[in-house]
């Protein structure tokens, strides 16, 4: 298999591939977030309203982004295993197959959403400000394609080591969001519905220029010439085994999201959700480190895996915890000690100002389940570089869903601490989570270089 240099990079010494794939990757992780939250900032302009009807479409928003990461998990995955086994042929035809899949689901996304906004927001409790989740959540559903697709492909690019293609564009898109922002919604006058737009036209940019070096420039490693096209189901389900499952981990974060919304409109009303959707934004920021050394982990555990250089899937699950690990106790750190300062971007409105100091409590609190994450995020994306989505999956809904959810419950309502109750159940539910899947890595490795010896 003739290999440029990001093949040989990939297909070289893991820590110095999670290294130059993470960083790129966390950098344009962290403009779409910053892009979140100066979305919540221009939207918080218009009143706590419109910001907590934002808080209602995020988890039905970021069921979109799963499927997108999810399937382009799914691709990275068969591709990067392609190329650890030097098996360029079929790596070029899982790429074809990864994009025509990106297609399909991005049309039976579109018309599910669009039908059945308004009863899943009715579920969800948001009636008292229906008219705003409906103008901001049809606009962007009915842009799906433009928001799935660019990750999906964007996972090509990372299973061949092209990291510059796989995140210009999704920087390029939060970029452009920003500046049309304010323009859309105040210069234009509208409102929440143009903040919607801002959101898919950035996308939409992006994934132009994704197709354009793909079809028109061609200077990709992997080749999407009809010629090196043989349909294949076998290999639709192969990205499928990984792509559904890590879209469905997105699934479950949603619907634990709807959840919490749910408990918070119960102990303290519509205000108590604009200060989670507002803070948890914040903490997503947080998360960036260890998503993307586990988004870096899915390419280089996946070469290793498909090569058998077992001791280098060890060294890639472990590397990748260290990492993260020390990059988010700096960053819970300078969360808690400036939480005042950063609760102030929510609260420059008159109509919202009454928002800061519950914000910056929220963010003192949750500020700790950052450091929860290395550990879960980098088993979870080790299982799914290996072709074990299903157990990434269980690992996260039993985490997330079930631990989490159960603990929030238990605290904020059984022992009726209300709404400090929820965050400290969301603590400790995911604290024990991330270190029983971190566990479960460590064993199926041990297994693993047990059975080649």
């Amino acid at each position: 298999m003739n290999k440029n240099s990001n093949i040989e990079m990939i297909t070289g010494d893991p820590k110095k591939a999670i290294n130059k794939l993470s960083f790129p990757i966390i950098a344009s992780m962290f403009l779409i977030f910053a892009n979140n939250i100066i979305d919540s900032i221009w939207v918080a302009g218009l009143g706590a309203e419109p910001l907590a009807a934002l808080g209602y479409i995020t988890p039905l928003f970021l069921i979109i982004v799963g499927f997108g990461n999810g399937l382009g998990a799914g691709g990275n995955s068969l591709i990067s295993r392609y190329i650890g086994a030097e098996n360029k042929q079929s790596a070029n035809n899982a790429a074809i197959h990864n994009l025509i899949l990106s297609i399909i689901t991005s049309i039976l996304i579109t018309i599910i959403f669009t039908i059945f906004l308004k009863p899943l927001l009715v579920l969800m409790g948001a009636s008292s400000v229906m008219k705003y989740a409906m103008d901001y959540g049809l606009t962007i559903f009915i842009c799906t394609f433009a928001l799935l697709m660019p990750p999906i492909v964007g996972g090509a690019f990372r299973a061949e080591g092209d990291i510059k293609k796989a995140t210009i564009p999704i920087a390029l898109a939060a970029i452009i969001n920003m500046i049309l922002d304010p323009i859309f919604i105040y210069t234009l006058n509208l409102g929440i519905t143009g903040a919607a737009l801002a959101t898919a036209l950035g996308p939409f940019i992006s994934l132009l220029l994704m197709l354009y070096w793909i079809f028109v420039k061609k200077d990709t490693y992997l080749s999407y010439d009809k010629k090196d096209f043989n349909n294949d189901f076998k290999i639709y389900k192969d990205i499928l085994v990984v792509g559904i499952p890590a879209s469905l981990e997105q699934l479950v974060l949603s619907v634990l999201t709807i959840f919490v919304n749910f408990m918070l409109t119960i102990v303290s009303g519509p205000m108590a959700v604009a200060v989670y959707t507002a803070g948890w934004r914040i903490i997503n920021i947080g998360m960036l480190p260890a998503i993307g050394v586990g988004t870096a982990a899915i390419s280089v555990a996946g070469v290793a895996f498909g090569a058998k250089k077992y001791e280098n899937l060890r060294i890639t699950a472990r590397y990748a915890v260290k990492i993260a690990l020390i990059a988010s106790i700096i960053v819970c750190i300078i969360l808690y000690l400036f939480s005042n300062q950063i609760a102030l971007i929510f609260s420059y409105s008159k109509n919202s100002a009454g928002l800061a100091p519950s914000i910056s409590s929220f963010l003192q609190i949750m500020c700790l389940f950052i450091l929860y994450v290395p550990f879960g995020a980098s088993a979870g994306n080790v299982f799914q570089g290996v072709g074990k989505g299903t157990i990434s999956f269980i690992l996260t809904a039993f985490r997330e869903f079930i631990l989490v959810l159960i603990f929030a419950y238990l605290l904020g309502f059984t022992f009726n601490m209300g709404e400090f109750g929820i965050y400290c159940g969301m603590l400790l539910g995911g604290g024990i989570g991330s270190l029983i899947c971190y566990t479960c890595i460590e064993l199926y490795i041990n297994r693993l270089i047990k059975n080649k010896g």
